[in-house]
């Protein structure tokens, strides 16, 4: 009987060990998820400053393209800036949508008329994810669709100047 007692003690002494070394690891693992994530906003957190940063750099750079005194680049800056292009499209970076030099160099790669887009006569060739098409559609929609076709010349002309 004393046998029975002792081995009884045994087992309850060992499923203790075990529940404890479980909840001390359990407790480890919380630990280490919950500091891995902070560290990730943090990381976020550093990303989208840097990228703020980078807009703000960006937004403030087509002032330097006007300088050319070219009459046709400077209203394609300013209608560039007045129709709200910078606020998806700035010149080296992508925010929204590509940049200004991307999208020059695919449409002199592919041989596109950044016109003839504008206007909404052909097919987006930068950007074709069906979201960010939907998106710029509705943007060219409102506020391209009333530019004359020496605007948007202009503002072809500005976005090549700015582009290279």
């Amino acid at each position: 009987m004393n046998f029975l007692k002792k081995n009884q003690k045994h087992q309850k002494n060992n499923i203790n060990m075990v529940r404890n070394t479980l909840m001390l690891f359990m407790a480890i693992l919380a630990i280490t998820f919950t500091s891995c994530g902070d560290k990730k906003k943090e990381d976020a957190k550093t990303e989208v400053e840097t990228v703020k940063e980078e807009v703000k750099k960006e937004i403030e750079k087509p002032a330097e393209v006007a300088s050319d005194q070219d009459p046709q680049i400077a209203l394609g800056e300013k209608l560039f800036t007045e129709k709200t292009c910078t606020t998806c499209h700035a010149i080296d970076t992508k925010i929204i949508g590509p940049s200004v030099k991307d999208m020059i160099k695919v449409y002199d790669e592919k041989g596109g008329n950044l016109v003839k887009f504008l206007k909404g006569n052909s097919d987006a060739i930068v950007d074709t994810d069906p979201g960010q098409v939907a998106i710029m559609k509705a943007n060219l929609d409102g506020f391209v669709k009333d530019m004359t076709a020496e605007e948007l010349q202009a503002v072809a002309a500005y976005m090549r100047k700015a582009g290279k």
